[in-house]
């Protein structure tokens, strides 16, 4: 079934080449489309395109197909073009003539528009949710590890005194950052294109502000035609959303993989976590944290093929924008994936104590011992030069007590500042008045 066909059939090669994967990733939006169509219809009834007796039968059938969506028995037939065509189709079949008359005052153009935002917000608050879980994990190890110190570097060179709490703190904080990110992705998802048509809007007096409401939108994309242009530019914000978390999610793999190494020895894992070698029986592999780091690497070229696949293109919809799906609905699993796996991962994580006990870390205290110097009068540059003079004569001795107190460093964490930063963003979502609309929407 296809909505928009006459009395012409379509090539069966032509077919296949246009539908592509749709009905396969379609299914992840048949609930944002019985939703939107739920919305829709309630606002063709108050402008008097649905009498009350079609939109009773109309919200009826809806809400059971959200229900069958819900159940996991909702599939798209193989002549069927796409989940629009499927829900009015099914409806139509269960109704009667009531289910054709749903399509009034919109388009797929549209339908598509408002699918993908529902759809992107249920993502975005799965995303936030694993993020606050591995937020968790890493502030309650920065405090349980707080006074374990380990080498710092720069240019992979040992550097100054570092702790396991700074070390999990960071990529604490740096999630506070990557939600921020995904925020602005949430305030753009978070308008309304519904009854923007085809891209020109509509000669029914459609009340958008009140599908708006529905829907539990902030506001409209106001300009029928923006609504439209905003289809790949949504996708691509979100994208960098994403990829921030990804880019911390990476690094923070690729320090594990280091600092597991047997010239590392910071840190282990149960042996039941790791996997071995075929020949060489001493060998403990981080292979979920390669796999990590690998999977966050690719969603980080996201924006990128994203950017790439819409350069250029003129304003109006194009179906160039269909392959959009292919490559951003399975980062969303891809990325929950590895937010989930790593928290689990960190919840089992054995740290070394008294790592810089090892003569070979004595010169990380070297700025320590040049700072004592200046505390007691002498100038820093004098100071600084006495040092590096005793370590290059070989008479350095290091002063092995770490004394920071500033915000931030060592001693002086600000976790729990950190802790309230995060919280702040997060609240700053809104999902709960999100749902409670979806679920006035579906109840009433």
């Amino acid at each position: 079934m296809k909505i928009w066909q006459k009395n012409t059939d379509v090539n069966s090669f032509v077919e296949s080449f246009t539908v592509g994967n749709d009905r396969e990733l379609d299914l992840q939006l048949a609930a944002a489309d019985v939703l939107g169509s739920l919305a829709h219809t309630r606002m063709l009834h108050h402008i008097g395109l649905l009498d009350a007796e079609d939109l009773a039968s109309v919200q009826a059938g809806l809400k059971l197909l959200y229900g069958e969506v819900m159940a996991g028995k909702f599939t798209i037939d193989e002549h069927v073009e796409d989940v629009h065509s499927q829900v009015e189709l099914l409806l139509t079949n269960r109704i009667g003539d009531a289910g054709k008359k749903i399509h009034s005052g919109r388009s797929r153009n549209d339908q598509v528009l408002v699918d993908l935002k529902l759809f992107f917000r249920m993502e975005i608050e799965n995303l936030v949710k694993n993020t606050e879980a591995m937020f968790e994990r890493l502030i309650t190890l920065s405090e349980m590890h707080k006074s374990v110190l380990l080498p710092g570097y720069t240019h992979l060179q040992i550097a100054m005194p570092s702790s396991f709490g700074l070390w999990f703190g960071a990529y604490a904080e740096g999630l506070v950052d990557d939600l921020e990110v995904l925020q602005a992705a949430w305030k753009v998802c978070n308008k309304n294109p519904l009854g923007s048509a085809a891209g020109y809007g509509s000669s029914f007096p459609l009340n958008r502000r009140m599908t708006t409401a529905l829907l539990g939108f902030d506001d409209l994309n106001y300009n029928v035609v923006y609504a439209q242009m905003g289809r790949g530019k949504t996708e691509r914000i979100l994208a960098q959303g994403m990829s921030a978390i990804a880019a911390t999610l990476a690094k923070l793999a690729m320090d594990v993989c280091l600092y597991m190494n047997q010239n590392f020895s910071f840190i282990t894992f149960p042996d039941h976590l790791t996997t071995g070698s075929s020949i060489m029986p001493h060998k403990k592999n981080p292979d979920v944290f390669e796999l990590v780091r690998a999977r966050c690497n690719k969603i980080q070229a996201l924006p990128n093929e994203i950017a790439l696949m819409t350069t250029n293109l003129p304003s109006g919809y194009h179906r160039d924008l269909q392959l959009l799906k292919e490559n951003l609905f399975p980062a969303f699993r891809s990325l929950n994936e590895c937010l989930e796996i790593t928290a689990f991962m960190l919840e089992h994580i054995r740290i070394s104590n008294n790592i810089l006990d090892d003569s070979k870390y004595d010169y990380l205290f070297s700025v320590e011992v040049v700072n004592n110097e200046v505390l007691k009068g002498v100038p820093f540059r004098e100071a600084y030069r006495n040092i590096g003079l005793s370590i290059e004569e070989g008479t350095f001795k290091p002063q092995k007590e770490v004394n920071h107190t500033h915000e931030g460093s060592i001693g002086n964490l600000c976790n729990a500042e950190i802790q309230q930063a995060f919280e702040h963003v997060v609240s700053g979502f809104g999902f709960d008045r999100v749902n409670e609309a979806l679920k006035s929407l579906l109840e009433s």
